[in-house]
């Protein structure tokens, strides 16, 4: 039996009160690569769908790259906790090899591409939602790629709506990654970690910026435990008016 920890449980009940993730008749399809966050993600969705007062569908879609993955074991976890699975292979690995340039950064090519597979499989199919495995640590993380490295200030939204009309949710992202760590590391569950990334069989670069925005959070929170505390009120505390967008400006008040 699968245990989901009280605090995650907890998080992700109130994410969901307060944002409106998933609703009455809703038909979530969940991007499932076997990970930490996309097991946590599962169990988290499959919890809900026991306790919440209201009913909804989700089915996990796992997406191969075309280079031989072994996923059955996913289908197999599935199975064993009831929970309705769809492997979706594609040739993104062989196309990548066509696109990427040497030493050229991959993780935004495979995570486009990725998602692309999955929304495609959610419209094909009457998915209304997208659900993903992102959680406080990425959403830091990203703030901070896009802080120093593109000249913007952004990050990762609870929910928000995709081009093609569905609406993408991130159940988990007020979790912070040790936390879901833990929980695979408690259930003992077989995870796939980095060495399935298909970049690795690239000779292109790693991911520079996510790795030291990463290291400085870790800094960051050796000096001040509270850290992701405080960056996630402020998340919700944005006041435009005091920095250089023109059209956010107040010229009523004064300094």
């Amino acid at each position: 039996m699968i245990e989901l920890s009280k605090k995650i449980s907890k998080l992700v009940g109130k994410t969901n009160a307060e944002y409106g993730l998933v609703k009455e008749g809703d038909k979530v399809l969940v991007g499932f690569s076997g990970g930490k966050d996309s097991l946590t993600l599962l169990h988290s969705l499959n919890h809900m769908k026991r306790v919440a007062p209201f009913d909804f569908e989700f089915k996990a879609v796992t997406v191969t790259y075309g280079m031989g993955e072994q996923v059955q074991f996913l289908a197999d976890h599935c199975k064993e906790h009831g929970i309705e699975h769809e492997i979706v292979d594609t040739e993104i690995f062989e196309l990548a090899g066509e696109k990427i340039r040497k030493n050229s950064s991959f993780c935004s090519f495979f995570s486009r591409m990725r998602r692309g597979y999955i929304y495609s499989t959610a419209l094909e199919q009457g998915y209304n939602k997208v659900a993903l495995g992102h959680h406080l640590d990425d959403a830091m993380e990203s703030f901070f790629m896009n802080f120093f490295y593109n000249g913007t200030m952004r990050s990762m939204p609870p929910i928000y709506k995709a081009e093609n009309g569905l609406e993408v949710i991130r159940p988990l992202i007020f979790c912070r990654e040790r936390q879901l760590r833990a929980f695979a590391d408690k259930n003992e569950i077989n995870v796939i970690g980095d060495e399935a990334c298909p970049g690795l069989r690239f000779d292109v670069k790693m991911p520079y910026a996510r790795a030291k925005s990463k290291d400085l959070l870790a800094k960051l929170e050796e000096d001040n435990p509270q850290i992701f505390v405080s960056m996630k009120a402020a998340f919700s505390n944005i006041q435009t008016s005091t920095f250089f967008n023109k059209e956010d400006l107040d010229y009523s008040k004064e300094d």
